[in-house]
């Protein structure tokens, strides 16, 4: 959804309406994880995916038809080898969708979530899927306010204490309740969908390689950051428009900087006096994945100046270095694909070897 919220924010704002597809729930090899989104508006104009092409189709037939008439709808889409021609999923998965229609009458809060997300403020979207309360309602959740409701005041009570905890974790998922809001039942099937901040990404060291590093993490959503100590290297115009660019010691940089368990971080100093009080720092603190670059070599002696350091077996072990996967790479952007594959195969617990060589679901889930 976030990636398609500009669009469907002006549509919005134009007071245009326009049916909105949302993944809510998928069971085996689905293409697309809960929260993907595809809109159809204005002119027929469609954003967005639910399934990487398999039922686009009915699914903007679909949208059209709830966008003119209003009524939302829950509908499944599956793989039947009974009827190899209808209309489902090639890969043997099941998706399930809420298609209902979005305008300032029907949700009054799409704007202000919009605006939210687009700003970087945290907020989850708990909407009805299924059950006595009105299908399609939607109430917004802040840390410190609401907008919307979802038909009673206790079923909103209920889901916004829920949509508050789920938006700590970032998470996204179903929740079951009673009509107003009683724990332990299932009458009521609410969507939260929670839309944390973008991580960070930190790369350390101005050189080429950080420009290509730079360019993949925004493209991956990340929110990136690229600091060196040298003023020369450190400059805007050497790196991709919206990547913030710092003039700073490393460490002293990291430091006063916080991070959490989505931040990653890239080493590419490949110099001790940098590296050495950098990944000091970093190992001991909060982070999804610290790569550092380097030879083999480079790593076995940066390895042992960590020791005498003082950091433990255990602190080391977090260490990627060299940093990425085996790719043959050679250039800065080809680096950048190595590093790249490697963080999201460690975000997937994917294996990193071809799918060709590997048994299983093609999309692994989020490790648990």
């Amino acid at each position: 959804m976030r990636d398609v919220l500009p669009v469907l924010g002006r549509w919005y704002a134009a007071g245009v309406p326009f049916g909105l597809a949302t993944v809510v729930g998928v069971s085996r090899s689905a293409p697309r994880d809960p929260g993907a989104a595809m809109a159809v508006g204005p002119d027929d104009e469609v954003v967005g995916s639910v399934s990487g092409g398999c039922v686009e189709g009915a699914v903007f037939e679909l949208a059209q038809a709830v966008a003119a008439d209003g009524e939302a709808r829950l509908e499944t889409f599956g793989y039947s080898d009974e009827d190899a021609f209808a209309v489902g999923l090639t890969c043997g998965g099941e998706i399930t969708l809420l298609v209902r229609a979005v305008t300032p009458e029907r949700d009054p809060g799409f704007g202000a979530v919009a605006d939210a997300v687009a700003a970087g403020e945290p907020v989850t979207v708990a909407t009805v899927t299924d059950g006595p309360a009105p299908r399609g309602a939607a109430l917004a959740v802040w840390p410190d306010r609401t907008l919307g409701t979802l038909g009673t005041s206790g079923l909103d009570a209920a889901v916004t204490a829920d949509a508050r905890g789920e938006l700590a974790l970032g998470a996204t998922g179903l929740r079951h309740y009673g009509p107003e809001g009683q724990r332990r039942e299932d009458a009521v099937s609410v969507f939260l969908q929670s839309f944390a901040p973008p991580p960070r990404m930190l790369v350390f060291g101005a050189i080429d390689y950080a420009a290509a590093v730079a360019r993949i993490g925004a493209f991956l959503g990340y929110r990136v950051t690229v600091c060196d100590a040298r003023p020369v290297f450190a400059t805007p115009r050497r790196f991709p428009e919206g990547v913030e660019v710092v003039a700073e010691w490393p460490h002293r940089y990291l430091r006063e900087t916080a991070t959490d368990e989505r931040t990653v971080i890239c080493v590419l100093t490949h110099d001790p006096k940098f590296d050495v009080p950098l990944l000091t720092e970093a190992l001991r603190r909060p982070a999804a994945y610290i790569g550092a670059m380097g030879s083999r070599r480079t790593h076995a002696d940066r390895a042992a100046r960590l020791s005498e350091a003082g950091l433990t077996e255990g602190e080391l072990a977090r260490l990627r270095s060299p940093v990425g996967l085996d790719l043959g790479a050679r250039t800065p952007e080809e680096v950048a694909v190595s590093v790249a594959a490697e963080i999201v195969a460690l975000r997937w617990g994917g294996s990193g070897a071809p799918l060709s060589a590997t048994e299983g679901a093609v999309h692994p889930r989020r490790p648990s």
